[in-house]
C-alpha cells in the first residue's frame, strides 16, 4: 500500500483549491487590455474622441484600453476587423456616421452593418462646418453656391473617403442648393483640411474638431455650420439653414463589438462608456472640440443605426449617386 503523508495530502488539497480560483481569475472580464479600433487617420475626430474615451473607460474597466488605427474604405476596414474578431469584448470599434453611409452607398460590404455587431453605446453627437481657405473668393455660403451654380463640378469639396459622412454633407449641400459640387476624397486625418488650406480643393466639409483650430488661426473661413441652430462652442458661425431652409446634418460616434458578445460584457462596456460621457472634464473637452456627449443604451444605438441607414439610402437616391 502506498503511504501518503499528511503534509502531502494537505498540499494536494490546497493545490486543487487553487486551480478553480486561477481559472475564475482568468475568466473574469476584463482580465487583459482591450483594443479600441477606429478606421480614420490620426488627428481626426474619430481618433481624438477614441483616445479621450479610452482613457476614461479604462478607469472603470481597470484594464488599459489601447487605441488602434485601421484606416481606409470610409471606416469599413476597422469595422470588418472587429466584426470578424472573437466576440469576447476585447476588440471594440468606434463607429462613425460613415458606418451607416457605407451601408447605404456601397454595393456590398464584407459585413452586415447591423447583424454583425453588438452595439454598446453612442458617445458623441456633432455637426459639420463648411469652410474655405482664407483667400477663397467666397465670403459667404451664398457666394459659394453662386459660384457652383455658374460652374457645375467647378467647385470641389473634400472628405475623409467615399462613403464617409463628410462625403454626404457635400452631396446634400449640392442637392439642397440645386448645384453640382465635385467630390475629392482623401484617406482621412488632417489631409482634407491641409488640401483646402493649400488651395488644392475649394471646400472643407468636416467636424469642428478638425476645422476649428484653423478657423481660429485665420487659415480657414467658416461659411456655415450644419446644425439647425448656431453651435454653442462657435456661435458666430451661421447655420446653413439660414440659406437653405431645413438643412440640418448631425452625426455621431459610437462603440460596438462583434455580434454574439455576451450581454453582461456589453453591459459593462456600456457602463464604462456612459461613465466616461458623464465626466465633467471630458464633457468640457468635447465642447471645445465642437461635440457633445451623447450616451445611449445598446438598443437605442441599434435603432439609430437602422434609421440612419434608411435615411442615407434616401439621400443617395435623391442625389443620383451610383452605388460604389
Amino acid at each position: 500500500m502506498v503511504q501518503i503523508s499528511r503534509r502531502s495530502f494537505m498540499a494536494g488539497a490546497a493545490g486543487s483549491l487553487l486551480v478553480p480560483a486561477a481559472l475564475a481569475q482568468q475568466d473574469r472580464y476584463p482580465s487583459r487590455p482591450l483594443q479600441l479600433t477606429h478606421g480614420f487617420g490620426a488627428g481626426g475626430n474619430a481618433d481624438v474622441v477614441s483616445r479621450l474615451f479610452a482613457q476614461k473607460m479604462q478607469d472603470v474597466l481597470r484594464q488599459p484600453v489601447v487605441v488602434d488605427i485601421k484606416s481606409g474604405a470610409g471606416g469599413a476596414i476597422a469595422s470588418d476587423y472587429v466584426a470578424k474578431s472573437k466576440p469576447d469584448g476585447y476588440n471594440v470599434v468606434m463607429l462613425t456616421g460613415a458606418h451607416t453611409v457605407s451601408a447605404a452607398i456601397r454595393k456590398s460590404l464584407p459585413f452586415d452593418a447591423v447583424k454583425d455587431f453588438s452595439f454598446i453605446s453612442t458617445v458623441t453627437s456633432f455637426p459639420f462646418v463648411i469652410a474655405v481657405r482664407s483667400e477663397h473668393p467666397a465670403r459667404s455660403l451664398q457666394d459659394l453656391l453662386a459660384l457652383a451654380g455658374k460652374k457645375p463640378d467647378g467647385v470641389t469639396f473634400t472628405s475623409v473617403g467615399v462613403g464617409s459622412t463628410q462625403h454626404m454633407v457635400g452631396e446634400m449641400l449640392g442637392v439642397a442648393a440645386g448645384v453640382k459640387l465635385l467630390h475629392v476624397p482623401y484617406r482621412g486625418g488632417g489631409a482634407p483640411v491641409q488640401a483646402v488650406i493649400a488651395g488644392d480643393v475649394d471646400v472643407l466639409a468636416d467636424t469642428l474638431t478638425v476645422a476649428s483650430p484653423h478657423i481660429k488661426s485665420g487659415r480657414l473661413r467658416a461659411l456655415a455650420i450644419t446644425s439647425a441652430q448656431p453651435w454653442p462652442s462657435m456661435p458666430e458661425i451661421a447655420p446653413a439653414s439660414a440659406v437653405l431652409k431645413g438643412f440640418e446634418i448631425r452625426s455621431w460616434l459610437g462603440l460596438a463589438a462583434a455580434a454574439g458578445t455576451p450581454a453582461d460584457i456589453v453591459e459593462l462596456l456600456g457602463k464604462a462608456a456612459r461613465t466616461a460621457a458623464e465626466d465633467p472634464g471630458l464633457k468640457a473637452t468635447l465642447f471645445t472640440l465642437g461635440s457633445e456627449a451623447a450616451p445611449s443604451s445598446p438598443a437605442q444605438m441599434g435603432d439609430m443605426v437602422r434609421r440612419e441607414i434608411e435615411r442615407w439610402r434616401a439621400v443617395v437616391a435623391k442625389a443620383g449617386l451610383q452605388p460604389q
